[in-house]
């Protein structure tokens, strides 16, 4: 279990913004066809990585992984990495929305409606019916409302598509 300790402030000019947003995955192949021709991300780069840079950087032995970048239009990119070796087990509850630490992945959407159409095409059901976010609870600037739908990829990861209008 995490400590929490008291940590001192830093400059936040030291960050420039989130570069890529890191998935487990169990199979790469499986998930690159979601996230590429379901989504319509697009595949930037493929790689394997192993070695002592990445045993350190990730604190595990002997790692082996495969690696597919994929980019949208906008935003940090999406890195799905297959670890060959060592292998863990999902753990358990972590797909749920309420389970602690990273929980789910936004994708912001020109129409939602259609989206989620394509979505179930693909077999693929949404939690819930598309939902706006009431004005009582949440106000964007210049009167601009959300919607938005909760849905799970393949493998259980929870998704979330957004439009602002």
């Amino acid at each position: 279990m995490p400590r929490h300790r008291e940590i001192d402030e830093v400059d936040s000019a030291m960050l420039k913004g989130i570069d890529h947003v890191n998935l487990v995955v169990d199979n790469i192949q499986a998930m690159t066809h979601f996230y590429t021709q379901v989504l319509g991300l697009r595949v930037a780069k493929e790689v394997t990585i192993e070695g002592p840079w990445v045993q350190q950087v990730v604190d595990l032995p002997d790692v082996k992984a495969h690696v597919v970048y994929l980019e949208a239009d906008q935003g940090p990119r999406i890195e799905l990495i297959q670890y060959v070796n060592p292998i863990a087990k999902r753990a358990e509850g972590i797909d749920m929305a309420n389970a602690q630490g990273i929980r789910h992945l936004a994708f912001r959407v020109e129409d939602i409606d259609e989206v989620t159409s394509n979505l179930q095409r693909a077999g693929l059901g949404t939690l819930s019916p598309v939902q706006q976010v009431p004005d009582t609870q949440v106000t964007y600037t210049g009167g601009v409302r959300k919607r938005l739908v909760y849905f799970r990829d393949p493998e259980g990861n929870l998704l979330e598509l957004c439009e602002y209008r």
